[in-house]
């Protein structure tokens, strides 16, 4: 099981989490909703496409723009759409 902490508090677990460049992209449905915010934050990667963020929220504490994820990833990167990855801070436990 993997696990992404910040915190002090597990944000996403999951067994089948995608590993691209070193980071692992976790199932939308494995992530705590009520941990992320919208963010206004957006990169490109030449290969992945357009990349979307979420800010954290835990027990009063906020991580701005430490998730993201490609809501609608170029063709070779078509495995980690609408998965969610993490920096900034957040642990990933193996």
């Amino acid at each position: 099981m993997v696990k992404a902490l910040w915190n002090g508090v597990v944000i996403a677990e999951s067994d089948d989490t995608v590993v691209v460049e070193g980071n692992h992209y976790f199932p939308r449905d494995a992530v705590e909703d009520r941990y992320l915010t919208d963010s206004d934050m957006s990169s490109i990667c030449p290969w992945k496409g357009h990349a979307s963020y979420f800010s954290l929220e835990v027990n009063g504490r906020g991580n701005a723009d430490a998730a993201w994820y490609y809501p609608d990833p170029k063709k070779r990167a078509l495995p980690i759409k609408d998965r969610i990855a993490f920096w900034r801070g957040v642990t990933i436990e193996e």
